[in-house]
């Protein structure tokens, strides 16, 4: 209800104003169309290419002291999009599409590698090696026997990286520089700048049919994956590399290499100023930089702090109780309740699918119709925040209480247990970790979500990554060196949580 009511708001903003009609003539809606879809399939067509070595390397390859490529591969997935957009610019300060290509690819290298990974590491490794001994080249029995068994993985993580591409806003926010813009951001521009609300209603409709389209493709190509992943037990496949193997051990390390770059641009940035090397920028975040902000550094992380704790909540407890339905629906007999659960979980997965950019104007534009003003309520950044997490909780929790054996619970619904201590007695203790993992990772994108946020944080209260945005906007060198300093900030607690994520998350199980 909370996430279709700003949905369906906006829907009928579009079509009852007519701006739907008149933002399909003009042409600068099927540019900006046609540029949201081409970097998106761009970005996609990188991250594909660049993944699918370090895939291999997670999936297939046995070496010493490697472990950490795993866990390193989770930070760029999960850093803040101001953050990534500032690391780029540091590279690049001119921007570009290719810039924003490169941005965009460095976010989902994580998506395929750990995706296909995922099952390329249940594959038998005797049907290649068949086709080796039969007379197969290394190339040819990778392209006929691995990767047919590999289309729904990479199908299904193609989907999703093409759908978090073209919803892009951060990265091509921060890198666009005016010159570059998609259907996100014009929403943005217009709403924020011009005042165009039926305008911005019509393209949000247009990025919307977008979207259902790659979640059904998506759905479509997951569904596959899962069936055709328990065809196979679990065996170990990975081994120490030989002969040209060791080429895509290289590539993989050279992929790995390359999204290091853009993290040490942004910290040696940080650390850069007009008189040489120094913490400037560190010191000034216990000020509110050059007049661009209303509260110091430290503040708005505090915000950012106790705003993702918040909506880190919130999700919990929405994404583990849909879970806990899901399963129940899954393992309910008849053919109705089946599809009441697929249909229930494909609904669930829209708010990672939709634009957190027209949830939040969803919000802005519909919250006035209820007693109060709403939009002035310090809760409505984390129920926003929420409900971006919530399908991501739901997709790493899901899998784990799926693979709960049904015997250990109908064992202690025998001795009398009743179905909420069942729960609490078996499967709580066997997805604890998973819980705890789902628990960190939304933590983690709440404190950079940014799309939503941006429409709906207070002046006095913004959030770190609307912070960073107001800064980098305004001329002066405290601005600048601030805004790096706090994307850094950012960073380093990213990347700490996401170890922790590594660590605790439960292996072979989940998407993410």
């Amino acid at each position: 209800m909370l996430f279709a009511w700003p949905v369906v708001a906006i829907v009928r903003l579009g079509v009852t104003d007519g701006g739907v009609a008149a933002a399909l003539a003009q042409a600068q809606t099927w540019d900006l169309a046609a540029f949201t879809l081409g970097q998106a399939a761009a970005s996609t067509a990188v991250a594909v290419f660049a993944g699918m070595p370090v895939a291999f390397l997670l999936a297939r390859a046995r070496l010493h002291g490697f472990g950490w490529v795993r866990t390193f591969l989770l930070v760029p997935f999960v850093l803040p999009t101001v953050v990534v957009g500032l690391a780029f610019k540091a590279l690049w300060p001119g921007g570009g599409v290719a810039t924003i290509v490169l941005a965009n690819a460095f976010f989902n290298v994580a998506v395929v590698a750990r995706t296909v990974g995922g099952l390329w590491a249940h594959l038998d490794r005797r049907a290649e090696d068949a086709a080796r001994s039969l007379g197969a080249s290394p190339w040819q029995a990778f392209r006929t026997v691995t990767l047919p068994a590999l289309a729904p993985a990479l199908a299904s993580s193609a989907a999703v990286v093409f759908l978090f591409c073209s919803t892009s806003f951060g990265v091509v926010l921060m890198l666009g520089g005016g010159r570059y813009r998609t259907l996100e951001t014009e929403i943005y521009l217009r709403t924020v700048e011009l005042l165009d609300l039926s305008g911005a209603a019509a393209l949000s409709l247009v990025q919307l049919a977008a979207v259902i389209v790659a979640l059904v493709i998506g759905g479509v190509a997951r569904r596959r994956r899962e069936r055709a992943a328990p065809l196979r037990a679990p065996v170990v496949t990975a081994r120490r590399p030989a002969g040209r193997e060791w080429w895509v051990v290289g590539a993989a390390l050279t992929v790995v290499a390359g999204l290091l770059v853009p993290i040490l641009a942004l910290v040696v940035r940080s650390l850069s100023t007009r008189d040489g090397w120094g913490f400037d920028g560190y010191r000034a975040l216990a000020g509110s930089g050059d007049g661009a902000l209303s509260v110091t550094g430290w503040e708005a992380a505090l915000n950012s702090l106790r705003t993702a704790f918040d909506a880190t909540v919130l999700a919990m407890i929405v994404g583990v109780l849909a879970a806990v339905a899901l399963v129940a629906a899954g393992r309910a007999r008849g053919r109705v309740a089946r599809l009441a659960g697929e249909t229930l979980d494909a609904a669930l997965m829209l708010p990672l699918g939709v634009s957190a950019v027209t949830v939040g104007f969803g919000y802005l534009v519909t919250l006035d119709a209820l007693p109060g003003d709403l939009r002035t309520s310090p809760m409505l950044v984390p129920l926003a925040q929420a409900l971006v997490v919530v399908p991501l909780v739901i997709r790493m929790v899901l899998p784990v209480l799926r693979s709960v054996d049904v015997r250990l619970r109908q064992a202690a619904a025998t001795l009398g247990a009743p179905p909420a201590r069942v729960w609490w007695t078996v499967d709580l203790p066997l997805a604890a970790r998973s819980l705890a993992a789902a628990a960190a990772f939304g933590y983690v994108v709440a404190l950079g979500e940014f799309g939503a946020t941006s429409f709906l944080a207070r002046p006095e209260a913004p959030t770190l990554p609307v912070a960073i945005n107001e800064l980098i906007s305004r001329p002066g060198e405290e601005n600048t060196q601030l805004a790096y300093a706090a994307c850094t900030l950012l960073m380093l607690v990213t990347a700490g949580v996401a170890a922790v994520i590594d660590r605790l998350r439960a292996p072979h199980v989940g998407e993410f």
